[in-house]
């Protein structure tokens, strides 16, 4: 799972929503899924690994 880091406003997406990395299209560009409570997905963009933020849902070590 993936979070923006900024608004997207031409693609209709805020800062802060999360998705899911579908694809990972190149080593700096992956396709992100996002999808409603209803798991209907309403987006489907490309975006760039600096745009976006990790979510870990385990401890991790820093």
């Amino acid at each position: 799972m993936v979070a923006l880091l900024a608004d997207r406003p031409a693609r209709g997406l805020v800062r802060g929503q999360v998705g899911t990395i579908v694809e990972h299209l190149d080593a700096r560009t992956v396709l992100v899924e996002f999808s409603d409570d209803q798991g209907r997905a309403y987006a489907l963009e490309p975006f760039s690994r600096n745009d976006l933020l990790t979510l870990h849902y385990q401890p991790e070590t820093a």
